[in-house]
């Protein structure tokens, strides 16, 4: 491919689908400031219930997704897949999932506005607004994006099944402890949720799985009718 082909190539899958959940995620955000949703009554409920056990537990569970941490495990495994298998991939797909979902929830987060929760927070708040979550995405960027890499290494289905199970844990982990801890609403997590899994999916189709659509696309141009 040519310099030009491969600028409209990811302009098309990356650059596109990020204004696209941009969009999407400012809409929402809107939206969900206009309609009376009801949460504080379910922050209010978890906020009235803490103990000391749980307030710890969701301290653990809310710095899984830690901006440094992320940065940091991400930077690492990135480096541990290029040196195990031997190629670019994987590392630049994982770090185009985490960082694109950074970007659009960088770009959305303070024109969309929204107050945290009115309870006491038990974290520091931060100076972006309560939605969507960015601690929720950066958490399924990073954890499914992982679990996404070594279970297409996997022949093993139990382990796979393990993978996957442990990826996806990690992220709903962090979602309840966002929400028990006075930090985000319901729907902040809810479409941190999908704006993770948009920018797996993301990246992913455009350079995970690049070579094998490329493939199949071959394949059946020379394919006799």
């Amino acid at each position: 491919m040519t310099i030009t082909e491969h600028v409209k190539y990811y302009a098309l899958t990356i650059l596109l689908p990020m204004i696209l959940m941009a969009a999407a995620t400012f809409g929402v955000g809107k939206l969900i400031l206009a309609l009376p949703t009801g949460e504080a009554a379910v922050s209010r409920g978890l906020a009235a219930d803490r103990t000391s056990l749980w307030n710890a537990l969701t301290d653990v569970g809310s710095s899984l997704s830690d901006t440094p941490y992320i940065v940091a495990a991400t930077a690492i495994f990135a480096i541990i897949f290029r040196l195990v298998y031997k190629r670019w991939r994987e590392s630049v797909f994982l770090i185009a999932a985490v960082w694109s979902q950074s970007l659009v929830f960088l770009a959305t987060t303070m024109i969309v506005g929204r107050h945290r929760p009115p309870v006491r927070h038990l974290d520091e708040a931060p100076p972006t607004s309560s939605f969507p979550s960015g601690h929720v995405s950066a958490a399924v960027a990073f954890y499914c994006g992982v679990a996404l890499i070594l279970s297409s290494h996997v022949r093993n289905r139990g382990l796979q099944v393990v993978i996957w199970v442990l990826g996806i844990a990690a992220p709903l982990a962090v979602g309840f402890s966002r929400v028990y801890r006075g930090m985000h609403f319901v729907t902040d997590v809810l479409w941190g949720l999908l704006l993770g899994v948009g920018c797996v999916v993301m990246a992913a189709r455009a350079i995970l799985y690049r070579r094998e659509r490329q493939r199949r696309r071959a394949s059946e141009l020379v394919r006799p009718a």
